[in-house]
């Protein structure tokens, strides 16, 4: 074993025997320290990497399970444990690079990336907006933000650097860094941008109905964050070509070459067509059958027949690593994330945090609040879960505090979800994806989710709440 593995195993080991040294917290159960601890340590183990991440999680949820950390009897330990494989937006990442891998076999993938350099190659920020252009076109339609970025956009996109020469590893900052990144922020800010562009805004808007009594329509979602979102929606391209420039920032000739490559690929191929009607099939599903069908049932349904087709081959599925590996990583994280739900450290947190905040003026409140449901966010493999565990302990203790502005709160709070997607590795169904892809490496992927992280709540705190003060009255 090397130094810098050595320290790097070390380190996770250590943040847990210091957490575990640390007296327990007034009002906390000793066992939900005791997991909190070893969630942090896992936390760190991720970001440090000695091991694969799946690994890593797979160890968290043994020793949670041995400890009897989690559950009141064994049965309930296990349960827990593999909890995380029977969440939906797990299998729906699993098929999305399914997805990716029909588009890359059939040769449809590589016909559509030409196809985009031939137009937009020239320049790679071009590429950048156009993937944008691409999320921002289907956000409003549909709720899933993984089955639209990782199931519709990833696959299509994963197929650009690799005509520039940049793949996964040596090469990929090349361009595929760059364009990972890019579709991923998107993603982030499309989500907060329209309602129906991530089903956890749904879910946001029935808490706060059930929680307030209070209503807000979709035109007022859209118009209170329209200035931020738009503007964020244009810059993110731009921001990432800055911050994490590709090191191929124009190509000339590369739009007559594409053509060249078009020309040798010949006329679109019967497994061609199969594929995009497949994919069609599961857009017009995805956008239209949400109120009878699932996203991941869509998606399945739509993987048997690409199997039963021979678009992709029942052999194919099994020796996709990459697919496998995302799949057991992001379900131990799921299940672990929900553990501090079971033990009771978020609703000892959210009380905590609120109770912190008695007696400060109701700016400092609403910015606080707003601050801290976004962070916490880095405790959360889900969007779902966490508005499910915290918004409602978040709207009840602003309920106690008079003169609150209750609509501007509430839509705040809700508006974080989208946003918040891109923070961590493991944050989202589609920042697992485009981690999962190998174009952004482990320690960039974190730095980068931070730095963005700070932008994001840092402009959202600056102009969004004196806007949404303005633009609520």
């Amino acid at each position: 074993m090397n130094r810098k593995l050595l320290v790097n195993t070390l380190i996770p080991l250590a943040a847990w025997i210091l957490f575990l040294a640390i007296p327990v917290p007034l009002g906390l159960a000793p066992l939900a320290w005791y997991y909190f601890a070893l969630f942090a340590a896992v936390i760190v183990g991720l970001i440090l990497e000695p091991v694969p991440g799946s690994i890593i999680g797979l160890l968290g949820i043994s020793l949670a399970a041995a400890l009897q950390l989690v559950g009141k009897t064994p049965s309930e330990t296990t349960k827990w444990a593999l909890s995380g494989f029977s969440n939906s937006t797990i299998w729906l990442i699993f098929v999305a690079y399914m997805f990716g891998l029909g588009y890359e076999k059939t040769g449809l993938g590589r016909r559509i990336a030409l196809n985009l350099v031939k137009v937009l190659g020239k320049k790679t920020l071009g590429l950048g907006y156009a993937v944008a252009l691409s999320d921002g076109c289907l956000g409003p339609f549909m709720p899933s933000n993984t089955a639209r970025s990782g199931g519709t956009i990833y696959p299509i996109i994963k197929n650009i650097p690799e005509i520039f020469g940049s793949y996964p590893g040596e090469t990929a900052r090349k361009m595929g860094s760059y364009l990972m990144w890019t579709g991923l922020a998107t993603c982030a800010v499309t989500s907060s941008l329209f309602l129906t562009a991530n089903a956890p805004n749904l879910l946001g808007l029935e808490l706060v109905s059930k929680t307030l009594k209070i209503s807000i329509s979709w035109r007022e979602w859209f118009l209170g964050i329209l200035p931020l979102g738009a503007f964020l929606f244009l810059a993110i391209p731009l921001i990432t070509y800055i911050v994490y420039p590709p090191e191929i920032k124009s190509s000339a000739g590369a739009d007559t070459w594409a053509a060249e490559e078009l020309s040798k690929m010949g006329k679109i191929k019967g497994k061609e067509l199969l594929m995009a009607a497949l994919a069609l099939l599961a857009l017009i599903l995805w956008i239209f059958a949400g109120n009878w069908m699932d996203a991941t049932l869509v998606a399945i349904m739509v993987l048997v027949i690409m199997i039963l087709t021979g678009v992709i081959t029942w052999s194919d599925l099994l020796e996709y690593r990459q697919a496998w590996n995302m799949l057991i990583w992001f379900g131990t994280l799921v299940a672990l994330a929900d553990g501090l739900k079971i033990v009771g450290f978020l609703k000892w947190f959210a009380g905590a945090t609120s109770g912190m905040m008695k007696g400060l003026p109701i700016l400092w409140i609403v910015v606080l609040m707003v601050a801290i449901y976004y962070l916490v966010h880095y405790m959360f493999a889900s969007l779902t879960a966490h508005a499910t565990a915290l918004l409602p302990v978040f709207l009840t203790a602003v309920v106690a505090v008079p003169d609150m502005p209750l609509k501007m709160v509430a839509m705040l709070l809700c508006y974080t979800s989208g946003i918040s997607c891109m923070l961590t590795p493991y944050a989202s169904g589609p920042s697992a994806i485009y981690y999962g892809s190998g174009y952004i490496d482990r320690k960039d992927f974190w730095w980068l989710g931070a730095l963005f992280g700070v932008l994001f709540i840092g402009l959202f705190l600056c102009f969004e709440v004196p806007y949404l003060k303005w633009y609520l009255g």
